[in-house]
């Protein structure tokens, strides 16, 4: 580290007076004002010394140290801005949660290739780290949840031969600046500049690293500034604690962090941080899990609370050893005291836990078996068991629903929903996934052998088995069960990266390595629709089971056309097949039911779905072979996707496809078709392939291997691994059914082939026909008909809004049984008329524009208010139609000039316009 020592050097630090020193305790080198200052101040050099003693001059909540915060940066030249969702991977490839400011910059703000959305700004950004789930609860520290506060800059060097390869130039500042801002803040706060300690602590992260700094106060760190100037290189001047060596970048970039929770923490000094963070919905969990101590118990359970650090999972030897450590030290048997923790804990972790989901969920993380949704899955199903243990019967969707309301998410009913779904799904999945447990547990006591932690990944991975469930469980069995305490981090990183995600489902392709790849019949014989085969495994899932054969003619979704299905039959049973997939070569019919396994099967597909399958399949590739011809040799896939009922298929062009291009490419199509061609299929080597054809075989995509299917259809030629008919006319006919734009460059054609295209052809002229029926006329004549009856309409609207106006002009004059009274200087008309609610309104109008308020009343079907009023008249007459509108049993209302409502009460219409001039004048009198 010493190679780094200069970087610490500041100008800023010499000119404040700080001292540089290193810590007798642990080594490291820090900077204090404090000469007099021996250890670094972090734990476990020192205790936390804020609880009961922040020293902030005023407590704060969490919303009141984010504003705070930023304002503080905003009245120094930095620009806010909004935060960015939690899951990172919608602008990134390389991980799933966002778990730093930073990450919003990275790759291509970091790099330099687009600028900041400001520069310098601040933000305080929500964040998730997986990694911490086994901690949240017990250290009195750690949350999954929380929200990196931060500023950033990011500067350009400016001795480059071409500053302007980069989007951004110049240094706006760098770590004097830095550390001077950082005092700043403290300083307004009102702390004691002599208490803050800046340790040095080079980071290395993601190929960059730099030097950086720990702030610390009163025992905790409270902010880490890092100075990210450099990339990994092998021969770079500089060698960082990870082993590599680095040399400076181009580009480098103001990376601070300071954590919204702590700052709240500290400022108010309790003892843990989910007092601070979580109170009201801490006490919520307590009185609902019924959890009251006594005077003594809470002593002990304040005294406890300060010593929580020693139970971080990252340092301890083990959570035992750690709770004996801290009983030791607090006088009091191990047992008492983790009876007394454990609930606490739990209620704590869910408080964290909610407000993790209320982040996912609100941010758009829909739960499922990979990625994202596989971590939030993880973290709502052990909020649901952690509720169960400790005694929470509240429904886990209200509790999520708290956190997102503190939030102020407005998708909270699909929140609530999502919770919901996912509960019942997982109870689903325990009553499914006990039998299992019991097998494993008995299988392993018979060993006499512990159930190992693989073992219990592999459950929870694939069933969502707790496990302390696998415990008891497996107590009943005989068999022991070691449960990690770091066991939830371990599931976690399995998911918590995209490649962790590839390394989770090359692990989960293990099951099939000792099965041979399953013969595809489907490629020797595509009109095929019966067969036979053993059934070599069943395997398990959330819903149904995988059934792998040694030979199948069920075809695998891939490729834009979906699976086949049909049915499964041995001599016990009859399954059905209602997806197909296919992972490494072996292929999974995904059943309702379990066939056994080592029995022979006969397999039928869906003959007459098989048969539109093919047929769509091979037309997709005639239609786009037709538009290349049609509209130039640049037409190239940009995606397909093959259906029972139609069929699209996407496309890269820079034009709008008119009436036109669709009859000519349907014309070439069709004739395709009737020239009943064949079509055939090779496995030629890839490199002969592309060599013949070029790269315009992919236009589905790449498929892996040295031998790649192509399929010949007219002078097309493909790259394919689909099912197709044998010759082009068994397609019948092609008929476009629609064309779009779904983005700039890309053009869609929706067809039909074979029976859909009739059908869709007969609905079309179904409707032709009706419509000439309706219209007396024939189906030739149907245009012109329609076209001058829908002129004549229009006419005769605009005659009708004219008589309307001419008779609302002629009420508004007088004559009727309309009554005026005066309201206040005002005149207001009182009237009923029985007409629909536009002449209604027609006449309000014009009565106001006379002068005077217009009340009207209908009793047509409802009874119906209108309450229009000039400009300069004290009345509002939403007020008003909201009273006249409750008294026929409804409501109304509108803006104070005009209003509209009512009820269904019509018999009470004349008694209430009876009382219309009183509740005009209470009106205008309040």
């Amino acid at each position: 580290m010493s190679e780094l020592a200069d970087a610490y050097r500041l100008e800023y630090f010499e000119e404040e007076g700080f001292e540089r020193k290193e810590c007798p305790s642990c080594g490291a080198h820090f900077w204090t004002r404090d000469h007099g200052r021996e250890t670094c101040g972090e734990p476990p050099c020192e205790e936390y010394d804020f609880i009961d003693n922040s020293g902030f001059e005023e407590e704060y909540t969490l919303e009141e140290m984010r504003e705070v915060f930023l304002s503080y940066f905003e009245d120094h030249d930095h620009e806010r801005i909004d935060p960015y969702p939690v899951a990172a991977n919608r602008w990134r490839d390389d991980v799933l949660l966002t778990q730093a400011s930073i990450y919003d910059f990275q790759p291509l703000v970091t790099s330099g290739e687009t600028p900041p959305p400001a520069n310098p700004l601040t933000v305080s950004q929500p964040c998730i780290r997986m990694q911490d789930i086994d901690n949240v609860g017990k250290t009195g520290r750690h949350t999954m949840a929380f929200e990196m506060m931060a500023h950033h800059a990011f500067n350009a060097r400016e001795d480059l031969d071409d500053p302007d390869q980069y989007a951004y130039q110049g240094e706006v500042y760098w770590k004097d600046r830095t550390v001077e801002l950082c005092d700043g803040f403290f300083e307004s706060l009102g702390i004691d500049l002599e208490e803050v300690i800046y340790i040095e602590d080079p980071w290395v992260g993601g190929g960059n690293a730099g030097p950086a700094i720990e702030v610390i106060y009163r025992g905790v760190e409270l902010a880490t500034l890092v100075f990210m100037s450099m990339e990994q290189d092998p021969d770079g001047e500089y060698e960082m604690k990870d082993g590599n060596r680095y040399s400076p970048m181009d580009t480098y970039i103001v990376d601070t962090g300071y954590g919204l929770e702590r700052w709240t923490w500290v400022s108010q000094g309790t003892p843990t941080v989910y007092e601070a963070i979580y109170p009201d919905m801490i006490e919520f969990l307590k009185d609902n899990a019924d959890i009251d101590h006594t005077d003594d118990e809470s002593e002990l359970v304040y005294r406890a609370a300060k010593l929580a650090g020693h139970m971080d999972i990252d340092e301890a030897e083990d959570m035992e050893t750690a709770r004996g450590e801290i009983a030791d030290e607090l006088d009091v048997d191990a047992g008492d005291l983790e009876e007394l923790m454990e609930p606490l804990e739990d209620i704590y972790a869910i408080a964290d836990h909610c407000r993790t989901l209320a982040y996912m969920l609100g941010d758009g993380i829909v739960p499922s078996n990979v990625g994202t949704g596989y971590l939030a899955r993880m973290v709502l199903r052990r909020t649901k068991r952690l509720c169960d243990n400790v005694g929470v019967d509240a429904p886990l969707d209200e509790l999520v629903d708290m956190q997102a309301d503190r939030l102020e998410y407005e998708n909270r009913d699909t929140i609530r929903d999502i919770v919901r779904t996912e509960v019942e799904k997982y109870r689903e999945t325990l009553e499914r996934g006990g039998r299992r447990v019991e097998a494993l547990a008995e299988e392993y006591a018979k060993k006499g052998e512990a159930i190992p932690t693989q073992e219990l990944i592999e459950l929870y991975d694939s069933h969502g088995i707790q496990p302390d469930m696998v415990a008891e469980i497996a107590d009943d069995a005989g068999a022991d069960v070691d449960v990690p305490d770091d066991f939830y981090s371990l599931v976690a990183k399995r998911h918590d990266t995209p490649e962790a995600i590839d390394a989770a489902e090359d692990e989960e392709d293990e099951r099939f390595e000792d099965l041979p790849k399953t013969e595809k019949l489907y490629y020797d014989d595509q009109q095929r629709t019966q067969f036979e085969a053993v059934v070599l495994d069943v395997f398990e899932r959330e819903e149904g089971y995988d059934v792998v054969l040694d030979q199948t003619m069920f075809y695998p979704e891939g490729g834009g056309q979906p699976a086949d299905t049909g049915t499964l039959s041995t001599d016990d049973t009859t399954v059905e097949v209602t997806d197909v997939q296919i992972e490494d070569g072996v292929i999974l019919h995904r059943t309702d039911e379990r066939p056994g396994k080592g029995e022979f099967a006969n397999g039928q597909l869906d003959a007459g779905r098989r048969r539109q399958l093919m047929r769509h399949h091979t037309a997709t590739h005639i239609v786009i072979h037709a538009a290349r011809q049609i509209l130039g040799e640049h037409i190239r896939q940009a995606g397909a996707q093959k259906g029972v009922d139609s069929s699209r298929i996407d496309m890269r062009h820079y034009d709008r496809i008119s009436r036109e291009d669709v009859k000519r490419i349907e014309s070439l199509a069709n004739d395709i078709v009737m020239d009943n061609t064949a079509v055939t299929q090779e496995w030629p080597d890839r490199h002969d392939a592309e060599s013949e054809h070029g790269f315009g075989l992919y236009q589905g995509g790449i498929p892996p291997g040295e031998q790649i299917r192509l399929i010949h259809v007219d002078d097309d030629v493909q790259a394919c691994g689909g099912t197709h008919v044998a010759r082009t006319g068994e397609i019948g006919t092609i008929k476009v059914l629609s064309t779009e734009r779904v983005q700039d460059g890309v053009e869609r054609i929706t067809f039909a082939a074979g029976e859909a295209a009739l059908e869709a052809t007969q609905r079309k002229e179904d409707a032709l026909y009706e419509a000439a029926e309706i219209l007396d006329v024939s189906p030739e004549d149907v245009p012109e008909t329609a076209e001058r009856f829908f002129e004549e309409w229009k006419d005769r609207g605009k005659e009708i809004d004219d008589l309307t106006e001419q008779l609302a002009a002629a009420r508004a004059g007088g004559g009727g049984d309309a009554k005026e009274v005066e309201v206040g200087e005002s005149t207001a008309v009182v009237d009923r008329i029985d007409a629909d609610v536009d002449e209604l309104r027609a006449t309000a109008n014009a009565i106001s524009e006379t002068g005077k308020i217009a009340v009207l009343g209908s009793g047509q079907n409802s009874a119906q208010f209108v309450v229009s009023v000039p400009d300069d008249v004290g009345v509002n007459a939403g007020e008003v139609v909201g009273e006249l509108a409750s008294r026929v049993g409804g409501g109304g209302g509108g803006p104070p000039d005009f209003a509209q409502g009512g009820g269904p009460n019509v018999e009470d219409l004349d008694a209430t316009l009876e009382d219309a001039p009183d509740i005009l004048r209470q009106v205008q009198d309040a």
